[in-house]
């Protein structure tokens, strides 16, 4: 008898086209671990929401994310990808959570506090139970692993120890997730600022690089990279006056699969220029395939729909029978079908 796979569960907001950040930290992992547990991938667009979203806008790239997602390899029939939204158990759960969530575990969130110093306008209920909703997204389907980094370890623990503390008072319903750490990947800083991680919602044009952009465009924004007057394309940890040219040999080893000291070797007694440009060249040919993949996806409406659909319904075949049975355990009455 084949021995079943543990479930793994990730998701990414759709608050913009995923930068190089995103896919070398997070999503060309995802592949990976396809391959190795029963994999569940989702775009959070309930999550995005909590900002002040454009709704045209939210909508184009959720799309934009899914296809993003089929494009870098992850493989519809063999795991489960899906939009938030498209399965209201989420809703319907986090509900239930939010009732034996405690307030001041809550108020505890750093995240809670950073993004409320970014929106202070918009302070909303949505923002302050956001862990709720990533709990019952980790919860309504019984994950044993959830790949996580350290901006997310505090919602993770939040998801523990809700379901320890509804296991206690109504007995077993959810499993603990524990984190997932994936091979080590370098930090993927700003391109202008590289001291900063980089970002999606940048206003520097020149500091992202983003995982659609034309070849062109790639090689000029690496091109532009701060980076110091050493002209040494030498790795020093902890430099800050590296904090560029790290970054730079970071992102090169991650395209070419070089060590470090190999890196350096290569590069020994030239200068930043010539470097630079080959960092963008690398970057640009590793994500040509996705980029063309992605574009002859985009152009199958009818394939995407059918993907839509079928991951919606394969996600809330499994939500559905946890949700059922935490309402049944709370008291809540089911109308016999």
């Amino acid at each position: 008898m084949q021995e079943q796979k543990k479930r793994a569960l990730s998701g990414i907001q759709p608050t913009n086209t995923p930068h190089l950040g995103n896919y070398l930290g997070a999503m060309r992992n995802w592949v990976t671990l396809s391959r190795e547990f029963d994999a569940l991938y989702f775009i959070a667009d309930l999550h995005s929401i909590t900002a002040d979203m454009n709704p045209a806008m939210l909508r184009k790239q959720t799309l934009e994310s899914f296809v993003l997602l089929l494009a870098m390899g992850i493989e519809p029939d063999k795991s489960t990808v899906f939009v938030q939204s498209h399965v209201p158990a989420h809703c319907e759960l986090c509900w239930l959570l939010n009732c034996y969530t405690p307030y001041g575990e809550l108020s505890r969130m750093t995240q809670f506090k950073d993004k409320s110093k970014k929106q202070p306008e918009n302070i909303n209920a949505g923002l302050f139970t956001y862990p709720v909703l990533m709990a019952a997204d980790i919860l309504l389907y019984q994950a044993d692993y959830v790949p996580v980094g350290i901006d997310q370890k505090q919602h993770l623990e939040i998801a523990r120890n809700t379901a320890a503390r509804f296991n206690g008072a109504f007995s077993e319903t959810f499993k603990l997730p524990e984190p997932y750490t994936s091979p080590a990947t370098a930090k993927i800083m700003s391109l202008a600022v590289p001291d900063k991680k980089m970002s999606k919602s940048d206003s520097n044009q020149n500091a992202t690089v983003f995982v659609l952009d034309e070849r062109d465009t790639i090689i000029r924004k690496f091109k532009r990279a701060v980076t110091d007057s050493e002209a040494q394309v030498s790795y020093r940890e902890g430099d800050p006056n590296k904090a560029g040219i790290n970054n730079l040999i970071s992102i090169y080893c991650a395209f070419t699969e070089k060590t470090i000291v190999q890196t350096e070797s290569e590069w020994q007694g030239k200068g930043y220029g010539e470097f630079k440009l080959a960092v963008g060249e690398v970057v640009a040919d590793g994500l040509k395939d996705i980029q063309e993949k992605y574009n002859r996806l985009s152009s199958d409406k009818q394939y995407i729909n059918d993907c839509l659909k079928t991951g919606a319904q394969k996600a809330a075949a499994i939500a559905k029978r946890t949700l059922a049975k935490a309402q049944r355990k709370v008291g809540l009455m089911a109308v016999d079908s």
